[in-house]
């Protein structure tokens, strides 16, 4: 009797071998996700558009949202509906009937009484204004807290701060044009010029993704850019990424001083991840700029990095000191809702795709390392060292928690 080998048997009985992809070790779980209407004075952006609950929907997790909340972003609530989301006309419907709750910005007090045990609140926390009473109320009620400023990718990136920062450095300009013209009491100029009359020029403090999205704009209205930080390798790569049509310097008193004395435009845009945004440009240095230019602090969130800036509003967004025009908004991607809630959708839906097919969140945290970096309290413990240590409160290690099963 002829053996065949397995070649032989595949060629005869038309058998192949085929490949079989892991399984998941999780199982995977439907999840009931809520979208509370924002309450943050001028918070008009929303975390899902209609099409991400639409995918959520499909993967047979539940949604539901709060009446109006998609208003300010022009998603209409039959949008959601449409959907497949179910529409709670109060808050406290929306966060009973809720295991995730996906916001924008942090739950203020009337939030934090609604908040139920044992759920995930996904949001950016917005340090500036965060208290140690918003961390201890969070332990308390055994709230696992994920902040878009910590989810990190493995590649040391901070996607959704990333997007975020690419909306307000191009916003920034736009806001700088407006407050150029006459009846804004700027100069009465454009930033581009026209045929026999000189752009405008613009001074960006900062190499950030903030300042190369606004230099990106800035260039493209045809003004001439200046853009100064005191990291010559970030220069260097703006300066090469946009093929050495921008002007580069050390950001050094004399030549911050030189630039903001020519500058229609200064953006500040200097800042370090975590920290509060250096100070470059003085009172003094502001006194000598031309009547009717314009200041965008685009960091003022992180403190800002012009001495003469102070926290404005959407509502009142700007302020005149020594001749010059000062916007100061914190939030400035809110102006621009829709696309700044269909980018969030964008980044946030994976993240809930992946933590209901990973089983739930203890099981997420441990495979998807984003959103391990992105948890700040996870059973009743503060894991962010860097907090604990601003705030005085004691810390425990996310890895050492989840591998424990506590």
């Amino acid at each position: 009797m002829e053996i065949m080998n397995p070649y032989q048997v595949a060629q005869q009985f038309g058998l192949k071998t085929l490949e079989k992809p892991e399984e998941r070790t999780g199982t995977r779980v439907s999840m009931k996700i809520g979208l509370p209407r924002e309450r943050s004075k001028d918070e008009r952006r929303l975390a899902v558009t209609p099409g991400g609950v639409a995918d959520l929907i499909a993967n047979g997790h539940e949604v539901c949202i709060e009446a109006g909340a998609g208003k300010d972003a022009r998603f209409p609530d039959h949008e959601y509906s449409d959907a497949g989301a179910s529409v709670a006309w109060t808050a406290e419907e929306l966060y009973k009937r809720s295991e995730i709750i996906l916001k924008v910005a942090p739950p203020d007090d009337e939030e934090h009484e609604l908040l139920q045990p044992d759920q995930i609140i996904i949001s950016a926390l917005h340090l500036g204004i965060t208290n140690e009473r918003y961390f201890r109320e969070l332990m308390k009620k055994n709230i696992t807290g994920i902040g878009f400023e910590f989810i990190k990718s493995p590649d040391n990136s901070f996607p959704i701060v990333r997007m975020m920062h690419e909306i307000t450095g191009s916003m920034s300009i736009q806001i700088a044009a407006h407050y150029l013209e006459n009846n804004q009491d700027g100069q009465g100029i454009m930033l581009g010029g026209i045929s026999g009359v000189p752009p405008a020029t613009v001074v960006i403090l900062g190499a950030g993704i903030i300042a190369e999205y606004a230099a990106r704009t800035a260039l493209g209205y045809g003004a001439q850019v200046f853009v100064m930080d005191n990291d010559l390798a970030q220069l260097r790569r703006l300066e090469n990424s946009l093929d050495r049509r921008i002007i580069t310097a050390m950001a050094t008193h004399q030549y911050i001083s030189s630039a903001l004395k020519v500058a229609d435009v200064v953006i500040g845009a200097a800042m370090v991840e975590g920290h509060r945004a250096p100070c470059w440009v003085t009172r003094d240095m502001v006194e000598v700029m031309k009547e009717g230019s314009v200041i965008v602090d685009a960091v003022i969130d992180q403190g800002g990095c012009i001495e003469s800036s102070h926290m404005t509003t959407h509502s009142d967004p700007v302020f005149i000191e020594a001749g010059v025009v000062h916007y100061c908004v914190p939030n400035i991607p809110s102006n621009a809702a829709r696309t700044a809630t269909s980018a969030l959708n964008n980044l946030l839906v994976p993240f809930l795709l992946d933590i209901g097919d990973a089983g739930g969140i203890r099981e997420a945290l441990w495979t998807n390392v984003s959103l391990r970096n992105g948890t700040y309290v996870y059973k009743n413990q503060l894991t962010k060292k860097s907090l604990a240590q601003f705030f005085d409160l004691p810390y425990r290690d996310i890895e050492m928690l989840i591998a424990s099963r506590i």
